[in-house]
């Protein structure tokens, strides 16, 4: 199992975007608490203007904040869980962090998906800074009282991402502009800049390789009844919702951002980049460089993956709003490790179907590795992590936060093992039951192998399988392309090999 804790102690190096405008978000006051509040620049000496510097947030204190969840756990309104496939280092990352900006309605909640060489790093940077830029952004645009929503002023960098948005984005029609609220308006302008300040400061950092490595990132703010959704990569969110016959339904509030879109791949080919398929995997269209097969990137926007950017790979998030209602129940956003095997259905019927709310991520994770041994028996399962936010209160019933007698070795096992059911049958006990061997004739139709849904499944999470010896079914980069070491000091030099 793993966990999306990071073992590094250091400084994460998430520096103020609002440097020296006296903007506020956490204070650290004299017995070494954090408390809520507009940061004002922790590490970077406290105070207002965090000295002049910026300010610096180290992890430990990050890690302190109250309502911040990123490993395996639960609260009130949300769970979330985590574990590492078979491919090597877990490089999926989450998060939930209520009290958003200090506000005791809103919740943000993310999950972030690495790829290349360190693409664990950069997820995990993602992680910890995105949402700390997002906040101070998303803060000060809602107290400048020049803000351009009310003057009509605008400088050079908000004008940059609004014009990326209109070029890259879905435009809007007048009449739908007029009727979203004004607090998507300010949040949407917020996610444009803070999305470009996150892509620039990982191409900066020193500490962490992005030239062939990324993440996708699936961001998700709640306010009241509002949602907003950012979305680069291809990781996705899907509502649980109620139709007009009160029956469970699905809703996808996001798109899969893969380099076959139409928008996309005109986006991409147009900066000279390739995109096609392999003939072995003639499903998973791949961007590559112009004159060199590689890196073969699976998606059509990401954090990080450097080597493709002048290429038409872009960190422009896809944003949508949805105004919630009382049929709507829980909003799941999970990395492809889970949508490579389930469907969107199957993913809200297995939450419904979980036993308790605390439950309910640990319950889909388990339900999808079981399906990646079931449907690619011969294949390494993918990592797979989970957030889900529950949009109505508890009910008696289904509140049950789990206490745990200890803190476990592995934050990955802070929910107590219980067996699962099969990922397309629900049932309507208080507990998910053991799967049971379906029929021959239907397993036929659901997979090409002749394994049995028992033998596919083992209660022993130590217990080694064939897919340890097997193949990667689809990995969302390929191969790096060659060059020297001094080649990446030089954009010049880079061209030999392009």
């Amino acid at each position: 199992m793993g966990s999306c804790l990071s073992s590094h102690t250091d400084s994460l190096g998430c520096s103020s975007p609002t440097a020296g405008n006296g903007s506020r978000w956490w204070r650290r006051k004299s017995d070494g608490v954090v408390r809520g509040g507009v940061w004002a620049g922790i590490g970077g000496g406290g105070g207002r203007g965090g000295g002049g510097g910026g300010g610096v947030v180290g992890e430990d204190e990050l890690h302190r904040v109250p309502g911040r969840m990123f490993v395996n756990g639960s609260s009130e309104v949300a769970c979330l869980f985590t574990q590492q496939g078979r491919k090597g280092t877990n490089q999926d990352a989450m998060l939930v962090w209520e009290d958003f900006t200090s506000k005791s309605d809103t919740v943000f909640c993310g999950v972030f998906d690495g790829h290349g060489p360190y693409g664990h790093m950069v997820a995990r940077k993602v992680r910890d800074c995105l949402p700390l830029k997002l906040s101070i952004q998303w803060s000060a645009n809602m107290t400048d009282l020049n803000s351009p929503y009310q003057n009509g002023s605008m400088n050079s960098e908000e004008t940059a991402s609004i014009s990326m948005e209109e070029e890259w984005g879905e435009p809007l029609d007048a009449d739908e502009n007029e009727k979203l609220p004004e607090m998507f308006l300010t949040l949407k302008q917020s996610m444009l800049k803070t999305f470009k300040w996150m892509d620039k400061e990982l191409k900066m950092n020193p500490a962490i390789d992005c030239f062939c490595s990324g993440s996708t990132a699936v961001t998700l703010i709640k306010q009241g009844q509002d949602l907003v959704i950012g979305n680069v990569g291809d990781s996705r969110a899907v509502l649980g919702t109620r139709d007009k016959d009160n029956s469970l339904v699905a809703v996808q509030l996001t798109v899969d951002l893969k380099p076959d879109l139409p928008r996309e791949a005109a986006r991409i080919q147009q900066c000279k980049g390739r995109v096609f398929a392999l003939q072995d995997e003639p499903e998973v269209a791949r961007v590559w460089l112009p004159n060199n097969d590689s890196p073969g990137l699976a998606m059509a926007r990401a954090f990080g993956d450097f080597c493709l950017k002048d290429f038409g790979l872009i960190s422009v998030p896809d944003i949508s709003y949805r105004h919630l209602t009382e049929k709507d129940e829980f909003v799941v956003l999970a990395t492809d490790g889970v949508w490579d095997v389930l469907s969107n259905k199957e993913v809200v019927d297995i939450v419904t179907s979980a036993p308790s709310r605390a439950t309910a991520a640990r319950a889909l994770v388990d339900c999808a590795v079981r399906a990646w041994r079931l449907k690619y028996p011969t294949s390494k399962s993918d990592d797979c992590a989970v957030v889900c936010l529950f949009l109505n209160p508890p009910t008696v019933s289904s509140h049950a936060v789990e206490t745990l007698s200890e803190t476990p070795k592995d934050p990955a096992e802070t929910v107590t093992e219980r067996p699962v059911s099969d990922p397309l049958q629900s049932h309507d006990d208080e507990e998910i039951v053991p799967a049971t061997e379906p029929r021959a004739e239907k397993l036929e139709e659901r997979c090409q192998s002749t394994r049995s849904l028992a033998e596919c499944i083992s209660t022993k999470e130590e217990e080694e399988w064939s897919a340890l010896e097997g193949v990667t079914r689809v990995n969302s980069l390929l191969n790096l392309p060659r060059f020297l070491s001094s080649d990446k000091k030089s954009s010049g030099s880079r061209r030999k090999w392009l």
